[in-house]
């Protein structure tokens, strides 16, 4: 793994994980079927949305490997809204008032991946993820569940995701509804995290809060980008050597945010933050900022661009840039046991325990 900050290096490439197509269906089916993104959806064109794959549920519990206790809470029963809560194991057997609230740790705040369209934070997967992420890092963490697309188009993740966030703030001075939060919860120690196009809601998120306008009455210490989703309508790098993972990439942003196409299409600066016209990222409102790519992973030269927009934007803050070599997107969600993937964890948890 390459480690780098706030200086040059040079681009990547880039795979995605499942041989999947995006295509209109014809013939026998044309009257029935508007499109289908194999193996994930099949979208008719009466709206009807037929999911494709079986997406397991692991119940929240007390992980014996890693001691780490989880649960899972409501934000917006009309949404619906919701989220699974870790606590750390150093936490987990505080039980009198006094060490509940005296014994805080950082929070992270964690979306996950897949498109805008699939995963939940439910599934096998990502619940082991944050499992060894809190165990490593010894924070409290907040997965959240928001809507996906087809069913719900962008930008209602974003919405879910900003309505969580404020969910998540009203338990500064211990007065929310979670005990977790309000005991063990350091406000002035937050990390907002994602991979994918969870990464892509965890920017948008974070230049928001930059805004004095914004309403989240939370300050935010740092950033975590995982592979992050980022696009745009010119090629680059890695983008004109894998043709069949660039036509794939191309569809997604129409398929789960019709209402920005033609235009600003794959330039709209929630997908293409460094688009011409898209808001400097020098107003990004935290102080620290980890960017994570895979060298073989399509959307990797996004990622870079993005740390040299922010590092040449004029941004106060302290921005790092990590590469995995030989790997592809999220290769650390896909095989958790492997060397990198608990490197990348270990940075990770490097990373939020750099906040202060």
């Amino acid at each position: 793994m390459r480690t780098k900050s706030s200086s040059s290096q040079k681009p990547f490439a880039v795979t995605h994980p499942l041989p999947v197509t995006l295509f209109l269906m014809d013939n026998l089916t044309k009257s029935e079927v508007e499109h289908e993104l194999l193996p994930y959806i099949r979208v008719y064109k009466d709206g009807r949305v037929e999911r494709l794959m079986d997406e397991d549920f692991e119940p929240p519990t007390a992980d014996p490997k890693t001691g780490v206790s989880s649960k899972d809470v409501t934000i917006d029963p009309q949404a619906p809204l919701s989220a699974r809560l870790y606590l750390p194991k150093s936490l987990s057997n505080t039980t009198t008032t006094t060490t509940r609230t005296t014994a805080k740790v950082p929070l992270l705040i964690y979306f996950h991946g897949g498109s805008f369209i699939i995963s939940t934070p439910f599934n096998s997967k990502y619940h082991n993820h944050l499992n060894t992420l809190v165990s490593e890092a010894n924070v409290v963490a907040v997965s959240v569940h928001y809507r996906r697309a087809p069913e719900y188009l962008l930008p209602i993740a974003y919405d879910d995701s900003r309505a969580a966030l404020q969910w998540i703030a009203s338990h500064r001075g211990a007065a929310g509804p979670d005990d977790w939060l309000n005991h063990h919860a350091d406000f002035e120690r937050v990390v907002i995290a994602g991979d994918s196009a969870g990464a892509n809601i965890a920017h948008n998120l974070v230049l928001a809060a930059g805004d004095d306008e914004s309403g989240l009455h939370m300050s935010l210490s740092g950033l975590a980008l995982v592979h992050p989703f980022f696009w745009g309508s010119r090629p680059t790098g890695m983008e004109t050597a894998e043709p069949r993972a660039k036509a794939f990439v191309d569809q997604i942003w129409p398929s789960v945010c019709p209402s920005s196409m033609p235009v600003p299409g794959w330039d709209d600066p929630r997908i293409n933050p460094v688009a011409n016209g898209a808001p400097s990222l020098s107003g990004l409102g935290c102080g620290r900022v980890l960017v994570c790519v895979a060298q073989k992973d399509v959307l990797r030269d996004r990622g870079w661009l993005y740390y040299e927009a922010l590092r040449t934007s004029g941004w106060p803050g302290t921005v790092e840039f990590e590469e995995t070599e030989g790997e592809t997107h999220v290769f650390h969600l896909h095989d958790q046991g492997c060397e990198r993937a608990k490197k990348l964890v270990k940075t990770l948890a490097d990373f939020f325990n750099k906040i202060s």
